[in-house]
């Protein structure tokens, strides 16, 4: 993989103080895409969007005097459309990406171009509840480096009204396989266990009934996107494998440990109230 830094077009600095005023964002017909840019915008940013098919004179017109580029694509197309626009950047302009898994993503950006890159990963959809903390893990690509381009990518999400907090790729993989992808697989294995039909029918609670409301647009509807992230994540497997470790105890018979171990969300939160 070659790593390109074209001489165009660079607004951007390694001032600490730069701030992020326009932004060529791929993607930009997706759900978050269009979640970004019209929150972009209502905070007086400068948008070009960009989508398939993404030609030269598209790439080209968008891409340049941008001060960021941001692909709100797949996690598996990441590297392919990084290699795409990087003949088309300037060596100081900003990329970044949003996506559900860091690891392999940022090491596509950074081996396609070589100037800044920064990941984040929104902890939330596309169509967010008025309640919702739209929380955003933001990282540097290249940690050691650049640290100013990470800083104006976490200005901008709080100009656009997200809440940013700093991360790190292996950190939030590890984190993402088991809140996003553990869960998943897991509630796969739990309903396949068990045939819809016949008696158990019958036996419904209405505890497992909100399980089963809760687990229905995961497997109905975004199964194919959440199989996609767990199979790019590099930490699922470890993640799955540590759960069956727990899976185990169960059949040895040791359910108090288990129910010890568990305990200890409620009791730690506990203890952060108690000891503030």
């Amino acid at each position: 993989m070659s790593v390109t830094n074209s001489p165009s077009d660079t607004p951007a600095t390694d001032d600490p103080a730069f701030a992020i005023a326009s932004l060529a964002l791929v993607g930009a017909r997706g759900g978050m895409g269009k979640l970004i840019a019209t929150k972009s915008r209502e905070a007086g940013i400068d948008v070009r969007e960009l989508d398939r098919p993404l030609t030269d004179e598209k790439l080209a017109k968008a891409i340049a005097g941008a001060d960021m580029v941001l692909l709100s694509v797949p996690v598996y197309a990441t590297d392919e459309v990084a290699q795409r626009i990087a003949p088309y950047m300037g060596g100081t302009q900003i990329l970044a990406d949003v996506g559900s898994v860091k690891t392999l993503p940022i090491a596509g950006m950074t081996a396609r171009y070589a100037g800044p890159v920064v990941g984040t990963h929104p902890l939330f959809g596309p169509a967010p509840g008025l309640s919702d903390a739209l929380r955003v893990a933001v990282m540097d690509g290249r940690p050691g480096r650049d640290a100013w381009a990470t800083d104006a990518v976490s200005a901008w999400c709080a100009r656009i009204g997200f809440a940013p907090f700093p991360s790190g790729a292996e950190e939030h993989d590890r984190a993402a396989a088991y809140v996003q992808g553990l869960n998943f697989v897991t509630t796969l294995a739990y309903l396949a266990a068990q045939s819809a039909g016949g008696e158990v029918q019958n036996y419904l609670t209405p505890s497992f009934t909100r399980r089963l409301a809760a687990a229905e647009k995961l497997i109905t509807k975004d199964a194919a996107l959440f199989t996609a992230l767990f199979e790019a994540n590099p930490y699922s497997h470890e993640a799955v494998r540590n759960f069956r470790s727990f899976l185990n105890l169960a059949v040895g018979g040791d359910v108090d440990l288990l129910v010890r171990r568990a305990e200890a969300w409620w009791t730690a939160e506990t203890a952060k109230k108690d000891n503030p």
